[in-house]
């Protein structure tokens, strides 16, 4: 069962998670938006001409969710690659801005993975990457895991965020969840299908179900726990959240345990970065000294926010109270 939250544990844990120290580690990338208008069809291929008329730059992957991690309140440091390149030093002035400390961003010899969406009318025509996905290696890792372990000294909470991008390799991810558990620190994976099996110690970890039930090649029913312990055996995980959309949330544990968590959106808008809101209030929930449930909850009523806005966004506390205070007595909120 997920327990209840009050109102009073809830004010607590949010004000606690302020000042907290969360590590981001993994893939962050530079959005591009480039908007205009279609007035005609190209005569070189039948392809419609976009007349750009507006450029926008936005934090994406790791990055956002560094940003997310700072909307709340917390202390964020960034460990990622990015290239020697303008994007590299676009997407590094922008996390300063946020402000997230970028002294671990590293420079690698690729370029920094940068996504163009170019869109006329509201409607996407166009998205092209440029990005080089393979594993880092050699003296980048060795870059890398240096920064970590700098990172990790005084942190609070890590989280890792895996977009198959090349910085979470299978042994950055070893080494960097076996010094946070040595050093007691809460980890938080938002994972993804090159190195699945790889996040052992972890205290959450979040798949979409979709993801989990491709990765274990057989589907998953959350209301029948019988296969509950072998998929624990494999993924060797503390708590499993699984995000099923318009169904809210269940959070599954080794013990055997599972909570749902209903939906508390009132208006889906754009689901974009909602997942990304979810696991940076997970961590800084843990990080504050709430329980894997308490973090859930809280983290569930700021993608509920999230899911209500265009685009992806971040969600301040005052937004998450405001959502509890609308909801409360439902079942999840308990005054």
């Amino acid at each position: 069962m997920i327990e209840r939250i009050s109102r009073a544990r809830l004010l607590a844990l949010l004000a606690g998670a302020k000042g907290k120290r969360v590590v981001v580690i993994g893939d962050a990338m530079l959005d591009v938006y480039l908007r205009g208008e279609v007035a005609r069809i190209s005569p070189e291929a039948p392809v419609p001409v976009v007349r750009v008329t507006e450029r926008k730059l936005a934090l994406g992957g790791a990055a956002n969710v560094a940003n997310n991690v700072v909307t709340i309140g917390a202390d964020c440091e960034i460990v990622c690659a990015v290239g020697d390149d303008a994007a590299g030093a676009t997407l590094r002035e922008m996390l300063a801005k946020v402000p997230a400390e970028t002294r671990s961003v590293v420079t690698v010899l690729r370029p920094t993975t940068t996504k163009t969406r170019v869109v006329a009318r509201s409607q996407q025509l166009l998205r092209y990457d440029e990005e080089d996905d393979a594993d880092i290696a050699g003296e980048e890792t060795e870059r890398l895991l240096s920064a970590v372990g700098s990172a990790l000294r005084d942190a609070d909470a890590l989280i890792l965020e895996d977009y198959n991008k090349g910085v979470l390799t299978r042994d950055v991810i070893v080494k960097s969840i076996g010094l946070a558990n040595e050093h007691g620190i809460p980890v938080v994976v938002d994972p993804k299908y090159r190195n699945f099996f790889a996040y052992r110690g972890a205290t959450i970890f979040k798949p979409n179900r979709r993801e989990l039930e491709s990765a274990l090649g057989a589907a998953v029913d959350i209301e029948h726990h019988e296969a509950l312990p072998a998929t624990f055996d494999r993924l060797g995980v503390e708590h499993l959240l699984l995000t099923l959309g318009e169904r809210g949330m269940a959070l599954l544990s080794a013990d055997g345990e599972v909570g749902r968590v209903p939906t508390t959106a009132r208006e889906v808008y754009d689901v974009v970065g909602a997942g990304d809101t979810v696991t940076a209030y997970l961590a800084t929930i843990l990080a504050a000294g709430g329980t894997a449930s308490e973090a859930a909850v809280i983290a569930n009523f700021a993608a509920g926010v999230e899911v209500g806005k265009l685009g992806a966004a971040t969600v301040k506390t005052e937004e998450v109270i405001e959502a509890y205070d609308d909801f409360a007595g439902n079942g999840v909120a308990n005054e």
